[in-house]
C-alpha cells in the first residue's frame, strides 16, 4: 500500500528510480537479535574505516520529485535486515548477502507493479556482476546504474559462427580495453547533467559499450562512462548500466539522483526505533517521517 501511494506521483509512462542502499544503526545491547560488526559509510573516509556494532539494513527508496523541493526524495518503500553469517549458520536458515537481499527487495517491487519500469541506482556497494545480470535478465522491468571500475574485465560478444574445428562455443569474443586505457586515448565529449543537490554541472564524458564477463557466470552487456567534473569540486567517476541504449548525460544524471537516499540516511539512523523480534526474527521499526 504504501509502494503504490508513493507510485501514484510518478507518472505511469516514466520509469521509476529506485536508489537501494544499506544504513547501520549502532546497538550494542547483549540481547539484540542480529547484529553483527558493519562497515559505517557515513563516518568512514577513504583514508579511515569506521566500523559499529548494530543492525544493518538493505533499504530500498522510490525518488519522487515535488513542486516544492529542489531535488527527488528518497521515499523508503522496503527494509531486509541483513544478519550476519555466524546467526545464519546457528539458526539453519541460507545466508544471504546485501546484494541477494536487493534482488529480493527489487523482486517484490516487479511483482507488486508488472507494469512499471524500473531504474535501480547503487553506490560501489552494489556494483556486482551478479546484480548485473540480475537486472539484465530482467531488463524489460529493471536497469542497473552503478558504479564501474576502472579495468574492469570487458569483452566483446561471442561469435555467431561455430568453429569448423568443432569444440565447444566461446563464452566471449575478443578482449576489449579496460575503461582507463580508453579514456587515456579517447577525445572527450562535453555535456551538462543533473548533479547532487538538485544542480546542474558541465562535465566531461567518455563512453563505450562492451560486455562485462566474470568467470562462470558469462557476459552481461553494459554501456559505461567516465566522468570529469569541469568545475573540480568532485573527483572522476566511472559509473555503468545494463540499459546500453542510455546515453552517458542520462547515466550520470540518474546515478547522481541517488544522492537523495544519502540524505535520508542519518535522519533515519538517529530516529529509527527497533522492538523486539517476533519468534520468526522479523522487527518492527519505526522513523521519524
Amino acid at each position: 500500500m504504501l509502494a503504490g501511494l508513493i507510485l501514484e506521483c510518478i507518472p505511469p509512462d516514466q520509469p521509476v528510480v529506485i536508489p537501494v542502499d544499506d544504513t547501520t544503526p549502532q546497538h550494542k545491547g547483549k540481547h539484540v537479535y542480529g547484529k553483527g560488526r558493519h562497515h559505517d559509510a557515513i563516518r568512514s573516509t577513504h583514508s579511515h574505516t569506521v566500523w559499529v556494532y548494530g543492525h544493518k539494513w538493505v533499504t530500498l527508496a522510490i525518488n519522487v520529485k515535488f513542486a516544492f523541493a529542489a531535488r527527488p526524495w528518497a521515499l523508503p518503500a522496503l527494509v531486509a535486515l541483513y544478519r550476519p553469517k555466524e546467526l545464519n549458520r546457528a539458526e539453519g536458515r541460507r545466508h544471504k548477502t546485501p546484494i541477494r537481499l536487493a534482488m529480493q527487495l527489487v523482486a517484490v517491487m516487479m511483482h507488486w507493479f508488472p507494469a512499471r519500469k524500473f531504474i535501480l541506482v547503487g553506490d560501489g556497494g552494489y556494483a556486482s556482476h551478479e546484480l548485473a545480470r540480475f537486472c539484465h535478465r530482467h531488463g524489460r522491468h529493471v536497469t542497473l546504474i552503478s558504479r564501474a571500475h576502472p579495468d574492469a574485465n570487458l569483452y566483446d560478444p561471442p561469435a555467431t559462427k561455430r568453429s569448423p574445428k568443432g569444440g565447444r562455443p566461446p563464452l566471449k569474443g575478443r578482449k576489449r580495453a579496460a575503461p582507463r586505457a580508453v579514456v587515456e586515448r579517447s577525445k572527450r565529449r562535453r555535456f551538462t547533467v543533473s548533479w547532487y543537490g538538485g544542480q546542474t554541472r558541465r562535465v566531461e564524458c567518455v563512453s563505450e559499450s562492451a560486455h562485462w564477463y566474470k568467470g562462470g557466470a558469462g557476459l552481461v552487456p553494459i554501456r559505461w562512462v567516465f566522468v570529469h567534473d569541469l568545475q573540480g569540486t568532485h573527483r572522476d567517476e566511472y559509473f555503468y548500466t545494463t540499459d546500453p541504449a542510455l546515453q552517458p548525460p542520462q547515466i550520470v544524471s540518474l546515478f547522481t539522483a541517488r544522492w537523495s537516499i544519502e540524505m535520508y540516511q542519518p535522519y533515519c539512523l538517529h530516529s529509527m526505533h527497533f522492538y523486539p523480534v517476533t519468534d520468526r526474527g522479523l522487527g518492527v521499526c519505526n522513523a521519524a517521517a
